[in-house]
């Protein structure tokens, strides 16, 4: 059998990053960059105030006390972006509130809750009852978080909600981004029909598409067909060809793909060489199927039971969505976790048991098994309580309560 790093080794060098284009910050979220941002203007911006409170000179308060307190006139009012620049005299101040350009004439400022009666007599005669810690008190400096041309985001990052804020304050309108890979699902079984229909004998709901769909998006992708076929040849082509025509950077077939009859993706796309067929050693999601096309458009052939499908969406389809968007980081998160039971595993191949994370003991965190039926591929149900996947070496034949696994986060 192939091992998982050799299959995914396979898969990362046939795909390519998609095309970089053109994204203004409000359509950017959830892109990877392609080039740095770099910041346009300084952050902040100009000097100013920390503070709702009096711009003042620090000469003027250096002596103020409770018992000696100092008198100024105010002679200026600053709302949050006002142009004024006021000139300011020794003995006078301008109120000034939080985020408002500071005076050229001033270098401090006073809180309104160190003047005598604050914001209530703030715009004539002020007495300042405690002076400033030190000149330029409660004063921001232009450029003290980022100068012109300094590297906002790195290239290769996610562009998140921080990300995407501090691209703006920095003056960035337009950011260059890979464009999000393009997928399509194509999942195969004569057995299946649309989730709430009536169910014949031998017949049973459809969920992979919904499965690998959501999979897809969730790494950052467009679904661009989500369909089912039959297990023969005269849907599986049909619906290839659509997959190409909606310009798909990746089709995902999850079914046909095992050593027994009917298995229509192995029977169809096998024997012209479009994809190839191999035992992968691990638990569940031993058949894999692979190929790329003459376009670069890659195939992705994952087993039919849904557990198997998540699994090997992980391992190796996310992975190769996520260098097709310019990702750098391809991992899920791992942590090293104390096993909360005990489970068996299978021989010769690495388990990737769907898990929950047990929080409730004090001393530690504990992964468990998120169905009773450990990593049995059919249960589908248990996926809605997996957060996670206890990965177990292919060594290794019994997890006892308590011995240390690595867990990868879904999350």
């Amino acid at each position: 059998m192939r091992s998982v790093e050799e299959h995914r080794d396979v898969i990362l060098a046939a795909v390519r990053p998609c095309d970089v284009i053109s994204s203004p910050l409000e359509t950017a979220l959830g892109l990877t960059l392609a080039e740095p941002v770099r910041a346009r203007v300084p952050i902040p911006v100009f000097n100013n105030s920390a503070m709702d409170g009096f711009a003042v000179r620090f000469d003027d308060v250096a002596g103020a006390t409770a018992s000696t307190p100092v008198a100024l006139r105010v002679v200026a009012d600053l709302p949050a972006g006002s142009p004024l620049d006021p000139h300011l005299a020794p003995g006078q101040a301008a109120r000034i509130m939080t985020g408002s350009a500071m005076p050229t004439a001033a270098d401090t400022i006073v809180p309104f809750e160190d003047t005598a009666d604050g914001l209530a007599d703030s715009l004539g005669e002020i007495q300042v009852l405690r002076a400033p810690r030190a000149r330029g008190a409660h004063r921001r400096h232009r450029g003290d978080d980022l100068s012109p041309g300094d590297e906002v985001v790195a290239a290769g990052e996610t562009l998140g909600a921080f990300q995407l804020g501090a691209a703006a304050a920095a003056g960035v309108a337009v950011v260059q981004v890979r464009r999000r890979p393009r997928v399509a699902v194509i999942s195969t079984g004569s057995e299946l029909v649309t989730p709430g229909s009536d169910l014949a004998r031998g017949q049973i709901p459809e969920s992979n598409s919904v499965l690998l769909a959501g999979l897809a998006i969730d790494a950052g992708a467009e679904v661009v067909l989500r369909t089912t076929v039959a297990d023969d040849d005269e849907g599986l082509r049909p619906a290839l060809a659509a997959a190409r025509a909606a310009a798909a950077d990746a089709v995902v077939f999850s079914g046909g793909v095992s050593a027994g009859a009917y298995e229509v993706v192995k029977s169809t796309l096998g024997p012209t060489g479009e994809m190839t067929f191999t035992a992968v050693a691990m638990q569940p999601g031993k058949p894999q199927g692979f190929g790329a096309l003459d376009d670069g458009t890659v195939l992705f052939g994952l087993p039919g039971n849904p557990v198997s499908a998540a699994v090997s969406f992980e391992v190796f389809v996310r992975p190769a969505l996520l260098r097709m968007a310019g990702r750098t980081q391809l991992e899920r998160p791992v942590l090293r976790l104390a096993a909360g039971t005990g489970w068996r595993t299978p021989p010769g191949r690495r388990q990737y048991l769907p898990a929950a994370i047990d929080r409730s003991d004090p001393a530690g965190w504990r992964v468990v098994p998120a169905t009773a039926g450990g990593s049995g591929s059919h249960l589908a149900g248990g996926l809605a309580q997996a957060e996670a996947f206890a990965v177990v070496p292919a060594e290794v034949e019994q997890v006892e309560p308590g011995e240390s696994v690595d867990v990868m986060l879904r999350g």
